[in-house]
């Protein structure tokens, strides 16, 4: 059951919602180049100015306020992205290799078995093992510590080999899944 005070903070909220949303929605497209991406951000400064409506309402000006609020999402959409076509590029940056007489059989046991890991301890195996990087640059590509990527690549490695049922042996990726080539049929789409 609402009060008198929040029930009229609310009907100002909706007003000042109706009154400057596509306002805001126009700036966010335009900071940040995506259509899709600008009803998104209104969205979520609108969201974050309900949280903080106290404070907008006694601004001297609350659409400057939200104004801001939009600007730095959409900065840090920007940096998200920024940061993510870097992992990407690294990622892909690795020289290919060519394999001769693949074992296809292999490859497809491997891979299915990388399906079945988690994601975080599937990306540092197959970033440490079939594209070669160092800890320092699996970290880097997924955005986290090297502590984290010694030991989510030790327990993905460790899962690995109970999956594959290889006891005892040093367990390695086929040639054919670090040069990334398979067949369409053994090729995880």
């Amino acid at each position: 059951m609402g009060t008198v005070v929040d029930d009229a903070a609310s009907v100002e909220f909706h007003a000042f919602f109706d009154r400057h949303y596509a306002e805001l929605s126009r700036l966010a497209h335009l900071l940040t180049g995506e259509a899709d991406a600008a009803d998104d951000l209104a969205a979520d400064a609108l969201l974050a100015l309900w949280n903080r409506w106290d404070r907008v309402r006694a601004a001297d000006h609350p659409v400057a306020y939200a104004r801001g609020v939009v600007a730095n999402l959409a900065r840090t959409r920007i940096r998200s992205a920024v940061r993510e076509r870097r992992r990407i590029a690294l990622f892909w940056s690795q020289r290919e290799e060519k394999t001769e007489n693949p074992d296809i059989a292999g490859v497809v046991d491997v891979q299915s078995a990388l399906r079945r890991l988690p994601f975080r301890k599937r990306a540092c195996v197959v970033l440490r093992h079939a594209f070669d990087l160092s800890e320092k640059d699996t970290a880097l590509a997924l955005g986290v510590s090297v502590g984290t990527v010694k030991s989510q690549t030790s327990k993905g490695m460790a899962e690995l080999q109970k999956l594959l049922g290889a006891k005892g042996t040093p367990l390695t990726m086929p040639a054919m899944v670090r040069t990334g080539e398979a067949s369409a049929s053994g090729r995880d789409r």
